[in-house]
């Protein structure tokens, strides 16, 4: 059984997209993508340095574009469409994850997330926060220093690791005294995502997505809230919720990861700019067989991983045809 799972923000790096652009098609997809972004993606994917593609409005809709186009040039290569038996996406990734179980089309999951990333950007920009990786210590006494500095663990990520999102203030007195045998990393971030903090982003975003083109899910899609899969009478509104109180909720990728177990996930395919969830699934998944892709020179490891493990459409709910998109409301 095969899962593809997409990255979150913070997987950017400088450059990224410029091996992509030497596959046929892709620059093309790309143009299209930046069109529905109202971002040139295309130069942000090859020239800008790290802190300009840091910036949440360009960062978000550049990642989304990235895993969408891994995924075509995939298809490109195998010669069919890939339906996954799951899929589940990091945060803003759960927008391309989306986009693979068929409830956007790449243009709109691209579109709708830059809207998303201007509202975030702005919210933000309001005031100085930020977002630290715990890196093990005992989850008890790690959630325990986050309420004493007046954190929130924004990510629940498995695999002894949570991110603490807050005021740079709290984040500075957590870095003092971080809990015993855990690591403090700061990301490379620019708010604190996932936290009250994000509230006003969360009203105008929802405003927005109410009017967004969509489907219902055609294989099985993962909340980030809770990590269940979407039922077989779900809609793409319900999905378009979720994704709007997303923004100021804790995102529970252990919960993902448990119900990829409870299903008996065999393979897990994590796309373009992929890494970070693929050490994930090894600490949290044993024996589940992976591959990142980073780069088109991963696309033959992805295809074998695609052939051996994938069992077809989960049949979630029915494929929908060019005419079955509703608007979410």
């Amino acid at each position: 059984m095969l899962a593809i799972v997409c990255p979150g923000q913070g997987a950017q790096t400088p450059g990224m997209l410029a091996p992509w652009l030497e596959l046929p098609g892709t620059a093309d997809r790309l143009a299209a993508l930046s069109e529905a972004a109202g971002v040139d993606l295309t130069t942000h994917g090859t020239t800008s340095d790290a802190d300009t593609i840091r910036d949440t409005a360009v960062a978000q809709p550049l990642i989304v574009s990235t895993s969408l186009l891994a995924l075509r040039a995939l298809e490109d290569e195998a010669g069919a469409a890939i339906t996954p038996d799951a899929t589940a996406g990091h945060s803003v990734g759960e927008f391309a994850a989306a986009a693979v179980a068929g409830v956007f089309d790449d243009a709109g999951a691209v579109g709708l997330v830059a809207q998303r990333a201007r509202f975030m950007a702005e919210a933000a920009a309001a005031e100085p926060t930020g977002m630290t990786a715990v890196l093990g210590g005992d989850p008890d006494e790690v959630a325990a220093a986050l309420e004493a500095a007046g954190l929130w663990p924004a990510n629940v990520n498995g695999g002894g690791q949570t991110v603490a999102a807050g005021s740079l203030e709290g984040l500075r007195r957590f870095a003092e005294h971080p809990p015993a045998r855990a690591r403090v990393v700061p990301l490379q971030v620019a708010g604190a995502f996932h936290t009250p903090y994000m509230q006003p982003a969360l009203e105008a975003f929802g405003a927005v997505a109410a009017g967004w083109a969509v489907a219902a899910p055609r294989t099985r899609l993962l909340s980030n809230a809770d990590g269940a899969a979407y039922g077989a009478d779900a809609t793409g509104a319900d999905v378009v919720a979720r994704l709007v109180a997303q923004i100021a909720a804790p995102v529970r990728w252990d919960l993902c990861q448990a119900t990829l177990a409870e299903l008996g996930v065999t393979g897990v395919l994590e796309l373009a700019p992929g890494g970070v969830l693929k050490g994930l699934a090894r600490r949290s998944l044993p024996g589940v067989e992976t591959v990142a892709i980073t780069s088109p020179a991963d696309l033959p490891a992805a295809r074998d991983l695609v052939a051996r493990h994938a069992q077809g459409p989960s049949g979630v709910a029915p494929a929908p045809t060019d005419d079955s998109r509703e608007t979410a409301q």
